[in-house]
């Protein structure tokens, strides 16, 4: 059984978060299995590298590894959801 071992993302811009910090912004691009033959990228089929912001001077691009979030960790980084019941009218 195949085991994701990392979130492949490219960075395709930065903006300023509210506190002014410069933050980067990051488009998932797939991800690297660990299988039973090793391990391997799985790509988005829709994932065009031209389209990724760069120097023009060269003719690569970084892909950065990110350790995935657990199921906790990911639904703790999401903003609370207001229940039906609890808007009000």
């Amino acid at each position: 059984m195949a085991k994701k071992l990392y979130d492949a993302a490219v960075k395709t811009g930065s903006y300023t978060d509210n506190t002014g910090t410069q933050r980067n912004r990051y488009e998932n691009i797939g991800v690297v299995m660990e299988g039973d033959n090793g391990p391997y990228l799985m790509l988005k089929r829709t994932f065009n590298p031209a389209g990724v912001p760069g120097n023009a001077d060269r003719d690569s691009l970084i892909v950065s590894l990110f350790k995935p979030k657990s199921v906790a960790e990911h639904q703790a980084s999401q903003p609370p959801r207001a229940e039906d019941d609890d808007i009000p009218f």
